[in-house]
């Protein structure tokens, strides 16, 4: 089995997972949500070496996993950036200064098909910093109040929330939007050191928008909580929704008669982020 067909099927396995974290409760569903991360990460990682190379893989791990595992260690001992909170003890598998060692591996999962498709969606480094963040807090307001349904952690601010949402202090998103880009910039230094060297974004484009349309329908149909249903399909929809008109228009470009090996199938496939392709084979 090719290295490229691997992500497919960890994506597959994340899938079931999911699917069947509603069935499950108590220890059970701490043991679901373990493998929805762990299968995650390793779709991300699995994509990233087949796409970019081992250094790469690598390179995404060091910078996601360890600053979001900083952040996630300063923020739980001093309420900065993300405001007052704390974990369950011991759900959530090995602990260091109090953050699961599995939370850093969410934030490698979660962050790579935003970042995927930021990079194809925008030109400049500044709009794919920005998308890419405000894709990561379209993407908590999903997580964090499942996760906080779930008991999996606890805020102890007193700020204001969303509607609907009080008890996640507005500083959860200033603080996500802020670690999401400072992670998104080293990112897209390591890529311009790590070129890639086939263009296959298919598994995390689909990563993303399974997370984008099966979070909202988990979470409104199975899981109780329609108001981050609605927050999550809007906030992780200013990416996903772009993402599926380039996709739409892709489709009919190359499917309106357009010559094999010629025009925009052969220089850009639909994508207004991605450079003209450079033919380097007969």
């Amino acid at each position: 089995m090719t290295a490229a067909r691997w992500p497919a099927l960890t994506a597959l396995a994340w899938v079931a997972a999911q699917i069947a974290y509603p069935l499950t409760d108590g220890a059970a569903r701490d043991r679901v949500t373990v493998l929805v991360v762990g299968l995650s990460a390793a779709t991300a990682l699995l994509h990233a070496r087949a796409v970019r190379g081992l250094g790469y893989a690598a390179g995404f791990l060091l910078i996601v996993a360890g600053l979001g595992g900083l952040a996630e260690m300063i923020g739980t001992a001093s309420g900065f950036p993300f405001g007052c909170y704390g974990y369950a003890d011991g759900r959530l598998g090995p602990e260091l200064a109090g953050v699961p060692l599995l939370i850093p591996l969410a934030w490698v999962g979660g962050l790579y098909p935003i970042r995927v498709a930021a990079g194809l969606l925008c030109r400049s480094s500044g709009a794919q910093i920005a998308l890419t963040a405000a894709g990561a807090v379209g993407w908590d307001l999903f997580l964090d109040p499942q996760m906080v349904d779930d008991g999996q952690w606890r805020w102890c601010s007193a700020l204001p929330g969303l509607p609907g949402l009080s008890d996640i202090p507005y500083t959860n998103y200033l603080g996500w939007f802020a670690v999401a880009a400072v992670m998104t910039t080293l990112v897209i230094g390591l890529e311009r050191r790590c070129p890639e060297r086939i263009f296959a974004p298919a598994v995390p484009i689909a990563v993303l928008l399974w997370t984008w349309f099966g979070s909202a329908l988990a979470h409104a149909a199975f899981l109780g909580l329609p108001v981050s249903a609605l927050y999550g399909l809007i906030g992780l929809g200013v990416v996903a929704v772009p993402m599926l008109v380039v996709l739409v228009r892709a489709a009919r470009t190359a499917g309106g008669g357009t010559r094999p090996g010629a025009g925009p199938d052969r220089g850009n496939p639909g994508f207004p982020g991605r450079p003209p392709m450079r033919r380097t084979g007969p």
